[in-house]
């Protein structure tokens, strides 16, 4: 498995056109989370908008395709991304 930097992991996810891709985090409660995911969904949104900015707390908002809702994957804890059909670890 390939080793990627968090920063080209972002850049990976961005260019990504909103392709599903997983990915590996660490929550704020210390547990393991595994995520198949995309961005750029708007389906299911009800208006309003986020009282921060999630760029500047190390998150990006993605519609989680298991819970079929919306989550924030946390790029600081980020460890393992799969898309596009390759595997990366994230350091």
């Amino acid at each position: 498995m390939k080793r990627i930097s968090k920063k080209h992991a972002i850049k990976l996810i961005n260019e990504n056109k909103g392709a599903i891709f997983s990915a590996s985090y660490v929550k704020v409660d210390g547990s393991l989370r595994d995520i198949t995911c995309r961005l750029g969904v708007t389906k299911h949104l009800k208006g309003g908008k986020l009282a921060f900015k999630p760029s500047a707390l190390g998150m990006l908002p993605v519609f989680d395709l298991q819970a079929k809702g919306y989550r924030m994957l946390r790029l600081s804890t980020m460890y393992r991304l799969a898309i596009a059909g390759k595997q990366f670890a994230v350091a």
